[in-house]
């Protein structure tokens, strides 16, 4: 649970009073233009950075006011996978990836081999422990840094950019992956992109920080159905809008934009059609947070905007067409 945090960087207010709750097992991405603070958001989750304000808890241990052993105790329960893959270039992938055992636990060498080959086995790099990251694609650098997320068996997994660098051939492949993990470890987990695909098809919901504050966050139907400009504009990649090329746009910027776009020919606004949401590859367990997001999405679904009911309603029927299992 997060209330009230805000964190500066001297007199620059990066973003101010974020208030949310990660569903427990779900699935959520946060979207946002480049220079928002998604990034250091992830960081101040895990006490790396300390936020002026506000309190992250974790189970009773307040990741940003509790004494530093606490906090060092409670960061074992997050993964955390980096944007570069934060590998150690000197190391072979299975003592990258054994890294974080050696360093926080007492296990043997036998154990902590038996967990590091299962985790390259989950994200499809079997056999490939004794490389060099050097000696492998970026992709696979990805998954690398994946698997070490997974060894201390987080509750919680924060992935900063993880399709950057990659085409998008393996950022699809990067999703699944992602989905699939999710389904068979049950773990909550928060990516942070700027990638519409991945929002569009891999979380159960969405969130997104513009001017300092978290604008929205919710169902993925209600963000991707959103008519808040600037999420829109976002969405779209449209020129048009409240988000400027480097920063927001002023209130006579946005007149002037407003005055061209009446004189000129009504222009056709493209709407998102929402694809469904990704679901595990066969074989794999039903996602148990997919279950109790449904189970959610039915307490909430009268309060949503009318597009967001319908695209909710819709994806459901679908899915009972396809013959799939689960819920929203």
């Amino acid at each position: 649970m997060v209330e009230g945090l805000t964190k500066a960087f001297g007199p620059q207010t990066i973003w101010r009073d974020v208030t949310l709750t990660l569903p427990e097992g779900e699935v959520s991405v946060l979207l946002g233009p480049s220079g928002t603070g998604k990034t250091v958001f992830l960081k101040s989750l895990i006490g790396l950075l300390k936020p002026e304000r506000g309190r992250v808890l974790i189970d009773g241990v307040d990741m940003v006011n509790d004494p530093d052993r606490k906090v060092y105790e409670a960061r074992r329960r997050f993964g955390l996978m980096f944007q570069d893959g934060a590998l150690f270039g000197s190391l072979s992938l299975f003592d990258n990836i054994a890294f974080p055992l050696r360093e926080h636990t007492r296990k043997k060498e036998s154990e902590i081999r038996r967990i590091v080959l299962e985790r390259m086995e989950m994200v499809g790099l079997a056999g490939e422990e004794r490389k060099l990251p050097g000696q492998i694609s970026g992709g696979m650098r990805k998954r690398a840094g994946l698997a070490r997320a997974l060894v201390l068996d987080p509750e919680i997994i924060l992935c900063d950019e993880p399709d950057s660098g990659l085409d998008p051939v393996r950022t699809a492949y990067l999703s699944q992956l992602l989905i699939d993990v999710n389904a068979r470890i049950d773990a909550t987990m928060l990516i942070v992109t700027h990638n519409i695909e991945i929002a569009a098809t891999v979380p159960d919901n969405i969130g997104m920080l513009y001017r300092r504050d978290l604008i929205a966050f919710g169902p993925r139907e209600a963000l991707l159905t959103s008519r808040e400009p600037a999420v829109a504009q976002f969405l779209h990649g449209d020129p048009r809008g409240p988000i400027g090329m480097s920063e927001e746009k002023d209130a006579a910027a946005l007149a002037a934009e407003a005055a061209a776009a009446a004189a000129s020919a009504p222009r056709r606004r493209r709407t998102i059609e929402i694809p469904p949401q990704l679901r595990p590859t066969p074989g794999m367990p039903p996602r148990r947070g997919e279950q109790r997001h449904a189970q959610r999405l039915d307490a909430m679904l009268p309060s949503l905007p009318h597009p967001a009911q319908q695209a909710i309603l819709a994806g459901r029927r679908n899915r009972q067409e396809a013959g799939g299992h689960g819920g929203a």
